[in-house]
């Protein structure tokens, strides 16, 4: 195996520095402890990656402690993250710019979370193709309990010594490690765990749970895995059982990790594999009905019918929010969903019309104007089965929200799963 000796001096290279700004300023992303924000640190950007390079090179460099934030879980708890300061996340980049090629050619086939050119659909392809394709129909869905959070300092650090023997480099991937956390102004050693949010978590993670994929390789066991969400495929139940015992055993007795014993199960094909926001069958691909209600509960707070904001507005917020969760989705076979999902957004924005206009007059109104004639039905425009009416609909149709350019998802061209074989 190739090792790697001199790195440093790549990682405080000035050209490498600005190129990790780069980066660190099109991901965007809050103030750390020190409240500094990107415009400030591209302001003096010159004085700050001199200083940076300075330190780097002289090994002076000391990380701040990261900030720790919590972030709404779909199933009501909170998720930790961290974020580092602007000036750390800059230096993180810059040993992630050196560090990626290093391991990336070596990392699993089947290992797909956070790595360039691959993706949740390339991951959900080899999950379908093993079930369907290689007959592999049982899977053990595995949960870890914290992965990031949990993560053996020195694990990780023997991890990237296998590769890489620069004492520099090991010591500044240590100080990242151990720099601390603030979490409501008070200060936390971090004896474990690469705090998700760092720019360079991603990457020790991989690097970390490799060992799992190679061992699971090892043993003629095919896995998919995306970050900490892995799936472990078997032809019988028997042999599925086995596995997860195996990789159970790798996991916490070797790396030390926490399963999720209650969450880690054996499902087949047959009755449906939850993965990444998709539930994989033998006949279709699908979109889990949680994150069908994720979305119409977002819709739903965008789109409240007493907002003073019009309809306009709304849609103008709506269109990233649509284009988004459609074009992820889309390699499903839910062109039957999509439409659904249309039909009660259009609906809900013409409710907030009705609301608007306040009278049946305004609604006959808007019907003269367009050409209809004759009378017209007088009718709520406060109650919601109203917003099903053929005068509203004839009123607003669907041409309408074409013309307000609101983003069709039911245009998309979908189940094209197959896009992504590899």
């Amino acid at each position: 195996m190739k090792k790697w000796y001199s790195l440093k001096d790549k990682v405080y290279n000035k050209g490498n520095l600005y190129e990790a700004f780069k980066a660190v300023r099109s991901n965007k992303g809050a103030p750390g402890v020190d409240g500094e924000t990107i415009e400030n640190f591209e302001a003096r950007l010159d004085e700050n990656i001199e200083k940076i390079h300075h330190e780097l090179k002289t090994d002076t460099f000391c990380p701040k402690e990261v900030k720790r934030v919590y972030i709404d879980k779909p199933d009501g708890g909170k998720r930790p993250l961290g974020i580092p300061t602007v000036r750390d996340r800059v230096v993180q980049q810059a040993l992630l710019n050196v560090l990626q090629p290093i391991f990336e050619p070596e990392f699993h086939p089947s290992s797909y979370g956070y790595r360039p050119g691959r993706s949740c659909q390339m991951a959900v392809a080899k999950a379908e193709r093993f079930m369907n394709r290689y007959g592999l129909e049982y899977v053990v869905d595995m949960d870890l309990s914290k992965c990031f959070d949990t993560l053996d300092h020195e694990l990780i650090l023997k991890a990237v010594n296998r590769k890489v023997s620069d004492g520099r480099i090991l010591k500044l991937t240590k100080l990242f490690l151990k720099s601390g956390m603030m979490d409501c102004g008070a200060f936390y050693e971090t004896k474990e765990g690469s705090p998700q949010g760092g720019v360079i978590s991603p990457l020790l993670a991989n690097i970390y749970l490799d060992y799992f994929d190679k061992k699971m390789m090892a043993n003629n066991i095919r896995i998919v895995r995306y970050a900490d969400d892995i799936l472990v495929f078997a032809k019988t139940k028997a042999d599925a059982g086995r596995y997860k015992t195996f990789a159970m055993k790798v996991l916490e007795c070797e790396l030390k990790l926490k399963v999720n014993k209650d969450k880690t199960h054996i499902t087949s094909v047959t009755r449906g594999v939850a993965f990444l926001g998709f539930i994989i069958r033998s006949k279709c691909i699908s979109i889990h009905p949680k994150r069908i209600k994720r979305l119409k509960d977002n819709i739903r707070n965008i789109t409240p019918r007493n907002s003073g904001r019009n309809v306009e507005m709304m849609i103008k917020e709506l269109n990233p929010i649509l284009r988004g969760w459609a074009n992820y989705f889309k390699v499903a076979n839910c062109k039957g969903t999509y439409a659904d999902i249309m039909a009660w957004l259009r609906r809900r924005l013409r409710m907030k019309k009705m609301k608007e206009w306040k009278s049946w007059r305004a609604l006959h109104k808007q019907l003269r104007r367009m050409g209809y004639e004759g009378d017209f039905e007088k009718i709520s425009m406060s109650r919601w089965r109203n917003s099903a009416s053929p005068l509203i609909s004839m009123a607003l149709p669907n041409k309408w929200f074409d013309e307000m350019k609101l983003f069709d998802i039911s245009k998309l061209q979908v189940g094209t799963l197959y896009c992504y074989y590899e």
